[in-house]
């Protein structure tokens, strides 16, 4: 006969020699488990950790809280807010500017249970202390900043130049908020002439860090751009904290061109502020701070053109008076000229008819011969005289302006009264006044041509 697999005698030793105890059922288990956690922690627990997974589900919401261990991982604990929990704390949560969402450090109250369908332990949430979020947020924008100023890059977008007219905007912001569109109502009102390149990026939740740093770095490359302005509108302090990331700093202190911030807060600065090229506390401050630079400009140059005119016009006056007092000194000398000749001819003609009488009292052959040569000598006389009185009248003439004019030279004037002299004092389809000799001419400037484009 084949031997028995089991020998009965040795399987009842073995029963016999375990130890007596008690065996539990699954939701046993699960009971004893919340008996334990009750007495243990019968008061609730404040636990804190770093937001992950944030869900929300017939409006209960659901996420866990994860903290780095000292070996390298991480320690994690689920927690459910319920719907009704939720409704109690969200006036606090505003009150106090904190939103709850990934990647946010929070001190959480509730008690600890174990969810047998799940088989794992959570934690419903009671309450929260929105001062340990806070100031988590804070210590982090202090240990930000000081490094920033360690490395020299807090000043760096700080020192960069900015344009005195910068038309060219590149705008950080959702093209789908009222940022962006106070923002541009403001720039558009101006009646300016800017151009504004929009990057539209989010500027809160998982991404908004991301798409903020590329849209900056993005436009900073660029060579149609004179400034960069980041904005958005208010929030509560954990939205606004977007602005805080260690990648949005260091990409506009990096920055090759200047960038000016608008970010809606009207009494904190958040880390993006303080590295930036200018802060305004708003979207609306921001772009209003760009017109009053532009606006600056334009009267600037203004005021230099009315100087320049005014200085041309004096110079021109002054000019005119010189030559009006150069024409009278010279018609006077003319004047005076001929009076001069007149009474030397004059005196002659005396002379002569005083001489030709004695000589026909004492030698009337003297006096026919002096006679005939007074005829011959006579015209030769009065040509010479006439000759040189002409000179001078030719002389007089050629002084004066108007007979300059009936040469072919003309003067001509800009609309504003300005004398032309150079090409580059006139632009097409500008319109001119030219004065001739016997009248003025209008005309429109169709083309200008410089010597240099002509050789």
């Amino acid at each position: 006969m084949a031997d028995d697999l089991f020998d009965d005698d040795e399987w009842d030793d073995d029963v016999d020699d375990e130890e007596p105890g008690t065996t539990f059922s699954v939701s046993e288990v699960a009971d004893t488990i919340n008996d334990v956690l009750g007495e243990a922690f019968d008061r609730g627990i404040w636990v804190w950790g770093e937001i992950t997974g944030l869900s929300t589900k017939n409006g209960h919401t659901y996420f866990s809280l994860v903290e780095a261990t000292p070996s390298g991982g991480k320690a994690q604990l689920s927690v459910n807010l319920w719907a009704g929990v939720m409704t109690k704390l969200r006036p606090l949560l505003k009150r106090s500017g904190v939103t709850l969402e990934n990647g946010v450090k929070v001190r959480v109250f509730g008690s600890l249970d174990f969810y047998a369908p799940f088989g794992k332990i959570s934690l419903n949430m009671r309450d929260i202390d929105p001062r340990f979020t806070l100031g988590d947020i804070a210590l982090q924008r202090e240990e930000l900043i000081r490094r920033l100023r360690e490395s020299g890059d807090y000043d760096r977008n700080r020192e960069l130049e900015l344009s005195p007219a910068p038309l060219r905007v590149g705008v950080v912001t959702s093209e789908s908020s009222a940022a962006w569109a106070d923002f541009r109502h403001e720039i558009e009102r101006s009646g300016l002439g800017f151009h504004l390149r929009l990057a539209d990026v989010r500027v809160q939740g998982e991404s908004a860090v991301r798409d903020v740093t590329t849209a900056i770095r993005v436009l900073g490359q660029r060579d149609d751009i004179d400034v960069i302005a980041v904005v958005r509108g208010g929030g509560s302090r954990a939205e606004l904290a977007t602005f805080d990331a260690e990648e949005i700093a260091w990409a506009i202190a990096a920055s090759p061109v200047p960038v000016i911030t608008g970010i809606g807060h009207e009494i904190d600065t958040s880390v993006a502020d303080e590295v930036a090229h200018e802060r305004f506390k708003t979207p609306t401050a921001c772009a209003a701070g760009l017109v009053e630079r532009v606006q600056a400009f334009v009267n600037a140059t203004e005021e230099a053109w009315s100087s320049i005119a005014r200085l041309a016009s004096d110079a021109l006056g002054e000019s005119n008076g010189a030559l009006r007092v150069m024409a009278n000194q010279i018609a006077s000398r003319t004047r005076s000229a001929v009076e001069r000749a007149e009474e030397r001819l004059g005196f002659r003609s005396t002379r002569l008819r005083t001489s030709v009488a004695n000589s026909i009292v004492a030698h009337e052959t003297r006096i026919r011969s002096g006679r005939d040569r007074l005829r011959r000598r006579l015209p030769q006389v009065l040509e010479r005289s006439s000759l040189q009185v002409g000179g001078f009248e030719a002389r007089a003439r050629l002084l004066d302006p108007r007979e300059l004019m009936k040469r072919g030279w003309s003067v001509t004037r800009s609309s504003s009264g300005a004398v032309i002299r150079s090409v580059s004092d006139v632009g097409e389809g500008e319109a001119l006044t030219t004065q001739l000799a016997d009248g003025t001419i209008s005309s429109t400037v169709d083309a200008v041509t410089p010597d240099d484009v002509r050789k």
